[in-house]
């Protein structure tokens, strides 16, 4: 009789693009390719593919509510991350389960716009967003932009980011990974790691023609999956890295778009 492995269960809290390439879907793929069973939790139901968003429709928050429960009342997960979250009441209930019960390591991927420019967080939510989740987090992954909104800085340089990382840790009591895909005028993809105690360079060669479409939610992802596999969060922000990085090259063509390669 052959024996049944057992996985760690993750859990990502997040959107659902019909295109396949961000959010819920990216996350799944990446829980696997790393050897994490995925669940997951729905929060917006976008219509959207490689090129831009069509529509949005948000769940209610009863009803992401629920899905924590049901997840939780027998899938307990050893980490969980939180994508695309829309709206205040959203991110309220999310809070509010965690404020109730020990929460696992969380990270927070605070998606605040899409790659093609469309808003993906209410300006209302960004203010629910620091007072009442990030406090909970164990760790935060903003790009280039959302470090600006979540600091009210500039982020120009590889010295800003040191800061902002340095900034957002003394104000939300998590660790910081400011991501500098973004940043001009560098050879590598560079990001800035702060846990309070120890600072990162994370660093990897830019790899030209490969749109980034999903990659800040398979980053993410991969970081939760190692925690989940009992990774300290220096160690796993190691993998998340690799993982995202060997994902682009491994790109491969659906229709006129890439998408990230997360299976060797």
């Amino acid at each position: 009789m052959s024996r049944i492995a057992k996985w760690p269960v993750a859990l990502t809290i997040a959107g659902s693009d019909s295109g396949g390439g961000a959010g819920i879907q990216a996350d799944l793929k990446t829980f696997a390719a790393l050897g994490v069973h995925g669940a997951s939790v729905v929060t917006c139901l976008t219509a959207q593919n490689p090129r831009r968003v069509l529509a949005i429709e948000p769940c209610s928050p009863q009803i992401v509510r629920q899905q924590m429960k049901a997840v939780f009342e027998e899938l307990r997960p050893a980490a969980v991350k939180t994508g695309m979250l829309f709206s205040a009441g959203i991110i309220r209930a999310v809070a509010d389960f965690f404020k109730k019960q020990k929460c696992p390591p969380l990270v927070v991927d605070p998606v605040m716009i899409s790659t093609s420019g469309v808003p993906l967080l209410k300006s209302a939510a960004i203010t629910v967003l620091r007072e009442q989740l990030l406090p909970l987090a164990t760790l935060v992954t903003p790009n280039l932009d959302e470090t600006e909104v979540l600091t009210g800085r500039k982020i120009a340089s590889v010295e800003n980011m040191r800061l902002a990382a340095r900034e957002i840790h003394a104000r939300f009591g998590c660790a910081a990974l400011v991501k500098g895909g973004h940043l001009r005028g560098l050879r590598d993809a560079v990001d800035i790691f702060f846990d309070g105690r120890t600072e990162w360079l994370f660093s990897a060669p830019f790899i030209k023609g490969v749109p980034t479409h999903g990659t800040g939610c398979a980053y993410s992802a991969a970081i939760v999956a190692a925690l989940a596999s009992n990774h300290d969060l220096p160690s796993a922000v190691k993998i998340g890295k690799y993982h995202v990085t060997a994902a682009i090259m491994r790109s491969y063509y659906i229709g006129k778009h890439s998408a990230l390669g997360h299976f060797v």
